[in-house]
């Protein structure tokens, strides 16, 4: 990626850079960096995209059965957090594309423990969250259904850009970010994960995303506009999109109620090719699906929050 695009990129990011530039954000890129320079972390990583083949072709793939994941799932969450699930009715059974706002690393986990286990819900999410923790390498590694993606995250966009306009003490980083960082730009990986989804919802399969693209920096709201790719993978198998809102994850701790809202389902015309108006529209439905489903007064629990660290460190 271009010294410009990366400008781009930052241009759009919802907070300014100061607030992504933080003593704890630039530990956290730190942090990033060594798990994408991890041998065993890329291990983990190019099995799941060498199983896109194998979906794509119709051919087995690595995965635990939808009722087992759900049980395990469940008592792990349910050992640290209380959960509330709120519009059940509209919990789907039928192939579809579960959406969801995205707080913190502990969501998927947070859906898997609550969703039916048919349709089997495939991850599509962050390559290096999925396995930055060992827990998570085993628990994922064992379960099966993940779509990796590889990407820069906001903070390490961020530091590039920075480092561009008079950073200086953030060039190494930036360099290493660069260097190390897959970027996502990869047209054939694309490509992979595109006919990999379109398989897994034509046999009745379904694909949970986070359409913000990114981990959101407040609890009630969401990040506009959506990624693209949610509505088009829905367009293109002709599947409904689900949208569920996460509400709690963002701060953690011990035996906190998190709330899974579910909304109705967003059907959208069936469409190989959708033109940008079409997308575009599409986009707006699914934003307006969100917008009634967020909190308009959520205020944050008082009382003490034990466990906070380490639960927060622990799902990271």
């Amino acid at each position: 990626m271009t010294d410009s695009a990366i400008q781009k990129a930052a241009s759009e990011l919802a907070e300014p850079l100061e607030a992504l530039l933080t003593p704890a954000a630039l530990k956290r890129v730190r942090e990033g960096v060594e798990v994408a320079r991890s041998p065993i972390v890329r291990q983990f990583i190019n099995q799941d995209l060498q199983e896109l083949s194998a979906i794509a072709d119709g051919t087995a793939d690595h995965r635990v059965s939808g009722r087992f994941r759900r049980w395990v799932m469940r008592r792990f969450i349910k050992t640290f957090f209380r959960v509330r699930l709120e519009n059940t009715q509209h919990i789907p059974t039928e192939p579809n594309v579960l959406a969801a706002n995205h707080l913190g690393h502990v969501d998927p986990f947070l859906i898997l423990a609550f969703v039916p286990p048919h349709p089997y819900y495939y991850i599509l999410g962050d390559a290096r969250t999925l396995y930055n923790k060992r827990w998570k390498r085993w628990l994922v590694g064992w379960a099966g259904g993940v779509i990796p993606l590889e990407r820069w995250w906001k903070e390490e966009i961020a530091v590039m850009a920075a480092a561009e306009t008079g950073r200086h003490d953030l060039k190494d980083l930036a360099t290493d970010i660069k260097h190390d960082v897959p970027n996502g730009s990869s047209i054939h990986q694309m490509r992979q994960i595109d006919q990999a989804v379109q398989a897994l919802l034509a046999r009745g399969d379904g694909i949970m995303l986070f359409p913000e693209g990114r981990l959101g920096h407040q609890e009630a709201q969401m990040q506009f506009p959506l990624k693209r790719g949610t509505v088009l993978y829905a367009m293109r198998s002709g599947v409904p999109i689900t949208p569920v809102f996460i509400i709690g994850t963002q701060d953690l701790y011990w035996r906190k109620r998190l709330t899974l809202r579910f909304g109705p389902p967003v059907h959208l015309p069936q469409q190989q090719r959708p033109k940008r108006l079409d997308i575009d529209a599409a986009i707006e439905q699914v934003e307006q699906a969100f917008k009634e489903l967020m909190p308009s007064d959520y205020q944050e629990p008082k009382g003490p929050k034990l466990f906070r660290h380490w639960l927060n460190h622990l799902f990271w």
